[in-house]
């Protein structure tokens, strides 16, 4: 009894040694200690960093630390960057912008289409939906092109290009990106300053921009702290073929995966600002996958003819008495799928002489009858 508890005081100190920090270091990675000693000169979008000020080191040192203590978050950085990173360049590249402004979808959005802020901001350049309006982005019930990497892009160009024409400054720039114009322009007519780094600034936006630094420093020189990838190790970049589509009623998202050769997944991946399972009449420019265009439009053409027709067999038409639940339970089908199908909502009230699409065998059966 004695070795046994000797045997098991061994096995719990030992416990708590694997688990502390220190083990944990993993090998190749730089201490973080040597990874904040950070030499100059560093610069924002041509702009100098005053590392010479010591509040200045001590707040970028910090953001290091914490984007760094973060590895996992830093590693999918890197391998998304290899992704969005071309697209966005060559945007830059056009628009005759600093490529360092491409570190603030970093900083925002970690290159993620979906993400959403608790303030509401959406995408890759958190847009709010009142800014997202301001600078064309379509944004409704059906796409949200926030979430667009071309277009999101396109409108953070347009909104930087005019906080730069206010400000002057690409530093002031990125921090009006991250306050509001208005709120940075009050402070510079108070503190009757125009220095980004002499400022003082609501606590979130003086992070803001040594948050985009630190990103910077690490994705411009990962090796350097650690982060080693082989090409394979990185996200492909985005491959595809553009497309034109006219859609003379709604039509269903599943329809043109089928056309395009892919799967109803591919589609939404690629063309994330589109919503629900439905793209809207009109005309549409959405991404395939490559050599999904070839042949596309007659494959398209054909699939709607065969998807109508299908539907028009499929209709049942609602009677007094009838509710969602019931519907699906009489034909057996999912209730999501039957308000899938119908781009009802949940708590929608249906009428009798409403007709709706149902997918099930038993709809081909005498639907006058009821159970």
């Amino acid at each position: 009894m004695k070795y046994f508890f000797v045997f098991m005081a061994v096995i719990s100190v030992t416990a708590v040694h694997s688990d502390s920090p220190a083990r944990q270091e993993p090998i190749g990675f730089p201490s973080l200690i040597s990874s904040v000693r950070i030499s100059g000169p560093l610069d924002f979008c041509g702009e100098l960093v005053e590392l010479d000020d010591q509040d200045v080191r001590e707040r970028l040192e910090k953001e290091l630390l914490l984007t760094l203590w973060d590895r996992p978050q830093v590693v999918l950085w890197i391998k998304r960057s290899n992704r969005y990173f071309p697209i966005i360049e060559k945007m830059l590249k056009e628009h005759k912008m600093p490529q360092d402004l491409k570190y603030i979808a970093i900083a925002e959005s970690a290159l993620r289409p979906h993400a959403r802020s608790r303030k509401g901001a959406v995408g890759f350049w958190q847009f709010l939906k009142s800014s997202g309006h301001k600078y064309g982005l379509s944004i409704n019930s059906e796409k949200d092109e926030r979430r667009n990497i071309f277009r999101s892009t396109e409108a953070a160009i347009a909104y930087l290009k005019s906080l730069y024409d206010i400000f002057g400054s690409w530093t002031l720039s990125a921090a009006a990106y991250n306050m509001g114009e208005q709120g940075l322009l009050s402070e510079i007519l108070t503190q009757k300053t125009r220095h980004f780094y002499h400022l003082y600034l609501p606590l979130e936006t003086q992070r803001y921009l040594l948050r985009v630094i630190s990103a910077k420093i690490i994705l411009a020189n990962p090796e350097t702290y650690g982060f080693r990838f082989t090409e394979k190790d990185l996200y492909p970049p985005l491959q595809f073929d553009p497309i034109k589509l006219a859609c003379l009623q709604e039509t269903p998202i599943s329809v043109v995966a089928e056309a395009a050769n892919t799967r109803f997944k591919m589609i939404k991946d690629l063309n994330p600002e589109i919503r629900g399972h439905f793209l809207a009449a009109g005309n549409h420019r959405i991404l395939v996958p490559k050599g999904g265009a070839d042949g596309f439009q007659a494959r398209f053409k054909t699939l709607v003819d065969q998807w109508l027709a299908e539907n028009r067999q499929r209709v049942y038409v609602v009677k007094d008495g009838d509710n969602l639940s019931a519907i699906a339970e009489r034909f057996d089908v999912p209730l999501p799928a039957l308000i899938i199908w119908n781009r009802l909502k949940l708590r929608e009230h249906i009428h009798p002489g409403q007709r709706l699409v149902i997918y099930s065998d038993e709809i081909e059966l005498d639907t006058t009858k009821r159970d």
